[in-house]
């Protein structure tokens, strides 16, 4: 008889154990740029597309303002982004690389391929993952605000 409860047998504990593992391997490629992995994926946003709002990169990591904020405040310390007011609403701050976020990107750029020698995958296998990932990620943000019963 199989135990449906097992840990072994739960996607959340895969998904757990595989996102704790990923971000241990991102760790040292990361230290050798100068910023955390939330860092990180905060420039992976602004280096698809700088001069972004507040609450559109919240939007594309799907993180609140208050999440945001400090990263934003750590790496504008760090010389990678600096804020500017919106002078048709001064309400609004745009996010915007420095030369040296700018810059940072080139460093970065074996990254992806780092990652796909250490976990023994080819690039496109890691891509199939990550398509996956995608499509049950969507699959769960559909179903998050339909009833159980």
């Amino acid at each position: 008889m199989t135990n449906e409860l097992a840990l072994d047998r739960q996607v959340c504990f895969a998904l757990y154990s595989a996102s704790r593992a990923t971000t241990a391997v991102y760790r040292p490629m990361l230290e050798r740029l100068g910023v955390t992995y939330p860092q990180y994926l905060v420039l992976l946003v602004l280096w698809e597309k700088d001069g972004r709002g507040v609450r559109e990169i919240c939007a594309e990591l799907e993180l609140d303002t208050g999440t945001l904020s400090p990263l934003l405040k750590r790496l504008e310390g760090l010389g990678f982004i600096e804020r500017r007011r919106l002078t048709s609403d001064e309400r609004r701050v745009e996010i915007h690389l420095t030369e040296s976020g700018s810059a940072l990107r080139s460093e970065a750029l074996d990254i992806p391929r780092q990652l796909a020698h250490k976990t023994g995958m080819t690039v496109e296998d890691l891509e199939h993952l990550r398509d996956s990932l995608v499509k049950l990620t969507g699959a769960l943000h559909d179903t998050e605000g339909q009833s159980l019963t």
